[in-house]
């Protein structure tokens, strides 16, 4: 059996290799979330995000010779 330190995560518990690494992230995405929704810009429709993203990666795959 293999103890592990006080606060430390296994690969199957987290992607975090600390609680304080996990509890950092989650507080960071916390701030996040708060922050879009006090935004008051209008919300963006999936459907015009997704056609950006396409063009973008239309335009990457021409200029790399992949598309």
């Amino acid at each position: 059996m293999i103890l592990r330190g006080v606060g430390e995560l296994t690969p199957i518990e987290s992607e975090f290799s600390t609680t304080e690494e996990s509890e950092a992230h989650d507080a960071w995405v916390r701030v996040k979330v708060a922050a879009s929704l006090a935004d008051p810009a209008p919300p963006v429709p999936h459907e015009t995000v997704m056609a950006e993203l396409d063009r973008l990666i239309e335009e990457a795959e021409q200029r790399l010779g992949a598309g």
